[in-house]
């Protein structure tokens, strides 16, 4: 592998904060230089609530039920609570200083975006990018991020399909967006585009890396993880699976 290559890892369905303390592993250990950028792919075990760093717990709890009965975990990036149930979620994790962020971070959205447009044309699915932002705020705005809109998004007419949210640190990014390919929850509005699911989960897991290692010209490989980012992970599952985590407003 070359300096530019990103290793991809693909994970089962995980509870909430597990697949939350994985992604602040591989955002520790790239940003040190101990893991290479890394493109995780993965699932949630139940359908799941993550609100953003800066939701307030009580919007939680505020919602009716379903949403209000479900598990629920806070994530390390921004942005408005996402549903998580019938979709592909992805995180990538990238060093500051990285070549491809020689433009700045946003241009991680537009390559990860871009990936997804030419993943999804497989399904017969032309997404564009939203183009404006509506204003939303870190702690402002619908509860639901897929009722939001910013710049970068990606809908199909009026409804999206896919967003991401960033975590910058002073020796790494990581950004982690939502690719929805079905949904059971009417409280959150998303676009509704393939089905059956497990056939079209299988198949964006193999097309969105290919998509992405197209357009940026490098080298997306399959990989593991290491013994290391895996003790870390498991320190951090206490820390999300917590209250002081999760429920502050």
């Amino acid at each position: 592998m070359d300096d530019l290559a990103i290793r991809l890892l693909n994970d089962p369905p995980l509870p909430g904060p597990a697949n939350m303390a994985r992604d602040e592993s591989l955002m520790t250990l790239v940003g040190t230089g101990a893991s290479p950028p890394t493109l995780r792919l993965y699932q949630w075990i139940e359908p799941t609530v993550s609100l953003g760093y800066f939701q307030r717990y009580t919007d939680f709890l505020a919602m009716p039920p379903p949403v209000s009965n479900l598990a629920v975990v806070r994530r390390p990036t921004g942005g408005g609570a996402i549903l998580h149930d019938l979709e592909l979620t992805y995180s990538l994790a990238l060093p500051m200083g990285y070549a491809l962020l020689k433009n700045g971070p946003n241009r991680v959205y537009e390559m990860a975006h871009d990936a997804i447009i030419t993943a999804l044309r497989d399904f017969d699915v032309t997404p564009a990018r939203c183009g404006e932002s509506d204003g939303s705020g870190a702690a402002r705005g619908p509860f639901f991020c897929f009722a939001r809109r910013h710049c970068y998004d990606l809908l199909i007419g009026p409804d999206k399909i896919a967003g991401s949210a960033q975590r910058r640190t002073r020796h790494a990014v990581l950004q982690h967006g939502s690719i929805v390919l079905g949904n059971r929850f009417a409280q959150q509005p998303t676009a509704v585009v393939m089905q059956p699911f497990e056939e079209s989960l299988q198949q964006l897991r193999g097309s969105f890396p290919q998509a992405l290692q197209a357009s940026l010209k490098i080298d997306v490989a399959p990989s593991k993880w290491s013994e290391r980012e895996l003790e870390v992970a498991e320190g951090l599952q206490e820390k999300y699976a917590g209250d002081e985590w999760t429920r502050r407003s």
